[in-house]
């Protein structure tokens, strides 16, 4: 008898979609098709470290002790079928569908069972055609690891799991890995990629609530006219306000630069808007020039 043990491993399980409808279609065509992709899909999970635990039907499950490798393997396999796909007519292309997990499992002999091959499964039977479906344990092992981007699926419910396991969606071919959203937490649902989203919406929001005010400003100056533009002082405030906001929201752009721009070029508009011959805002200019320079050759 087997003797039973438990360890911590990275479940790989994969199927057909629409498997029965290629069947239907033509059977013996469908079933060479199925021993050929799963031939190449077993020598790319041997290549990456991984074990071929089981195959029935158009399914397989397999186990890596390298949650990247399995990644990295289940990647390989939809890029080399997607080659062998192009080949065909799309309704006769064998699609599989690919669900990651590290979790604990139990081992009897060759054999692997438990919660982590049960999550496995459904994170597979959701994924999409030609698609790969993980775990926010091997998300967070991974993500900085594969070239891959990933999106937040949310919260995946599995039977005889009593938790929702948050699930991410692999994107195959980009250039670099592109951090996906972890779960909901108790204090906020608003997930970290897309913070930087609903920051650039409130930053617009404050720039169009500046803009009013600073036309309101303009329409009271005007209205109570007794020969000084006063507004144009607060505007001013207002329009460098607006321009540090976007400032730091470039991600793309050094903000210690750009923030030295933006006070030189408020600097240059204060002492035009109150000349009195000297042009003073000279020495500060040249003092942000020096810093400037010596931030970018240390950049460089």
């Amino acid at each position: 008898m087997s003797e039973t043990q438990r360890r911590l491993t990275t479940i790989f399980s994969a199927d057909v979609q629409d498997y029965t409808r290629l069947m239907g279609l033509d059977e013996e065509g469908t079933l060479a098709t199925l021993k050929r992709y799963r031939e190449a899909m077993s020598g790319l999970i041997a290549s990456h470290g991984g074990r071929v635990v089981n195959t029935w039907g158009d399914g397989l499950i397999a186990e890596f002790p390298s949650v990247v490798e399995a990644v990295r393997a289940a990647v390989d396999v939809q890029t080399e079928l997607a080659g062998f796909n192009s080949a065909k007519p799309a309704s006769e292309q064998m699609l599989f569908r690919i669900g990651i997990n590290l979790g604990d499992i139990i081992v009897e002999g060759a054999d692997i069972y438990g919660d982590g091959v049960n999550i496995a499964a459904r994170l597979q039977a959701s994924a999409p055609a030609g698609g790969i479906v993980i775990s926010n344990t091997v998300y967070d092992q991974v993500r900085n690891k594969v070239p891959v981007g990933f999106d937040f699926l949310g919260p995946l419910s599995v039977k005889n799991v009593s938790e929702a396991i948050p699930s991410y969606a692999i994107r195959i071919g980009e250039a670099e890995a592109h951090a996906a959203s972890p779960p909901p937490t108790p204090v906020s649902s608003t997930r970290p990629d897309e913070r930087p989203a609903a920051t650039l919406s409130r930053a617009q929001k404050l720039i169009g609530i500046f803009a009013i005010i600073a036309a309101v400003l303009i329409v009271i100056n005007i209205l109570t006219w007794e020969g000084t533009f006063w507004a144009v002082w607060p505007v001013l405030a207002l329009v460098f306000a607006a321009a540090m906001m976007i400032a730091r929201l470039q991600s793309r752009i050094d903000q210690q630069l750009a923030g030295l721009v933006i006070i030189g070029l408020g600097l240059i508009a204060i002492n035009l808007l109150s000349w009195s011959g000297t042009f003073w805002a000279i020495w500060p200019l040249m003092a942000f020039a020096v810093v400037g320079a010596i931030r970018w050759v240390m950049r460089r």
